[in-house]
Order: C-alpha cells, then structure tokens, then sequence
C-alpha cells in the first residue's frame, strides 16, 4: 500500500516541484512520507518544505534504509554522477523511478546493483494540478507488484499510460513537451485578443475554455479529431477562413515538425549521454 511508502526525490527543480504538488494535494499519500534533496540548493529546498511542507534533507543526509521509492529528478546530465553516488547505498526492496528525459531503463540498470528495479518515467508538468499524461516502461527487473505501485503513485499527478520504452522518444515529443505547444498557441491566440481590445483577463479565460472544451471533446466523444474540425468548418465561414491561414501558413507542418524535433532531441540526448559516458569509461580504463 501506497500509505506505507516512503518516497525520495533527489533534485528538486521544476518537474520534481510539479510532481510533489500534485502528489500532495490529492491527499493519498501524507506530506511526512515525501523527502527532497539536491545537491546543494537549501534555499531551494527550504523554499519546498515551506510551500508544501514535505521533508527536506542534503544529499549526505538521505538515509536510505528508510526510503522506499527513489525518484530521479536532476538534470540528465547529472544522471551518471547521481548513479555513481547511490549504487552502494541502495537496497534490494528500492524502486527506481526516472524522469531523465533521453536516459533509458538499461542505462540506469547498468549502473546500479544487479537486479535493480527501475521504471522510466515521462510525466508533463500538468502534474502540478493532477492532470499530467505519464507514460511509464518498466525496466527487466521491476515486479509487478511495484510496477503496480508506481501506476498508483503516478496517478496522483494525471493519467498512466505503459508504453513500450522504444516508444518513449515519440511520447516525449507528444506529450511530455506538449503543454508548451498549447501555451505557445495560446500565447499568440491572447495577442490577438488584445490587439483587438479584448482585456487580458477575458482574454485568457476564453481561451483556456475554448481549448478545455475541445480536449473534453475529444475524450467523451468517439470521433476522431479530423471530424470533429470538418464538424465545426462551415463551407466559406469563419472556420473555414481561419484553417485556411493556418494551411497557408504552414500550422501543421509547424505542429508536426515541433513533435518530431522533440522526439528526436530525445533519442539524441540518450545516445550523446551514453557517448559521453563511454568515453570516460574509456579514458579511466587506459
């Protein structure tokens, strides 16, 4: 059970912040059962504690023996340090929980001790208010028991999908980078709206209602998205005027490439991670 589990984040930049408020505002699981560390920010994590009044500790602090779920949340380039510091002290029972985007579940696993469990992670910062998509891939050691665990963890924060782990980069791009195509549409849609003498307030509220509306749509009815656009395109209306500039204009070709670069800056930071590793690796051993 989940109300018997401790959780540890180590890093405590924006995701990890997103993630604890979600977690914390569900109720679920109790303040006293999340520590946060980094490595040397306590004004950092003093400012945590004080918003969310979660436990903080400094890294040399972490008493391992009493966690039960770790959540890596550092920055990926700090993956191979961070790894290199805990391996001695994990044990068997800790489940691994990454949210490194581009650092995949074998990497992590060759890291630490044999049999390790580990689960990939690839929340979006909509967990702040418990509406994130979350995928998760578990790594070859991880029971289901934890698998289990982590999918009841992570539905504090939004929807659980698992996915195939190959299949990480093209939801990264989709989803975990998402929310800041929306915003940057929605920025541009607020421009707009003001240059035509809307207030600003109104403005962004019917904005977020628009696009709240749509996506409910989306979910409660079993219609794709391409009909639900011809269902609202009047022949020489509105509708119509304004998907016309966005074709003009190359809006979907911009939609579609924003993915794919996300996706492939995704693949590209695991295999320049891996690279870099191995050439440490390489200069040491010589």
């Amino acid at each position: 059970m989940l109300n018997k589990k401790t959780i540890a984040f180590l890093g405590a930049g924006s995701m990890a912040e997103a993630m604890i408020s979600g977690i914390v505002t569900t109720g679920k699981i109790q303040k006293n059962q999340i520590i946060v560390t980094n490595r040397r920010n306590k004004a950092r994590l003093k400012q945590l504690e004080d918003t969310y009044g979660i436990t903080t500790v400094t890294n040399v602090d972490l008493n391992f023996e009493n966690i039960d779920i770790i959540i890596l949340a550092m920055k990926p380039t700090d993956a191979e340090t961070t790894l290199q510091s805990i391996k001695n002290k994990l044990l068997p029972h800790h489940l691994i929980l990454s949210v490194l985007a581009g650092v995949t579940t074998s990497f992590i696993e060759k890291k630490l001790p044999t049999g390790q469990q580990v689960i990939r992670v690839m929340p979006n910062t909509s967990s702040m208010i418990g509406e994130s998509a979350t995928a998760i891939s578990p790594g070859k050691h991880t029971t289901k028991q934890n698998i289990s665990y982590a999918k009841e963890l992570l539905q504090c924060i939004g929807e659980v999908y698992h996915i195939p782990e190959e299949k990480m980069d093209i939801f990264t791009g989709i989803a975990g980078s998402g929310p800041a195509y929306f915003y940057y549409l929605m920025e541009h849609m607020e421009k707009e709206g003001l240059k035509a003498g809307l207030n600003e307030e109104l403005t962004r509220q019917l904005i977020a209602q628009t696009m709240m509306g749509a996506a409910k749509m989306i979910q409660e009815q079993d219609k794709t998205p391409a009909l639900l656009r011809e269902n609202v395109t009047s022949p020489n209306g509105t509708t119509e005027a304004g998907l016309a500039a966005l074709q003009m204009y190359g809006g979907g070709k911009a939609i579609s490439q924003a993915i794919k670069h996300a996706a492939h800056r995704s693949k590209e930071m695991s295999s320049q991670l891996e690279q870099a590793i191995g050439k440490k690796y390489n200069t040491e051993t010589i």
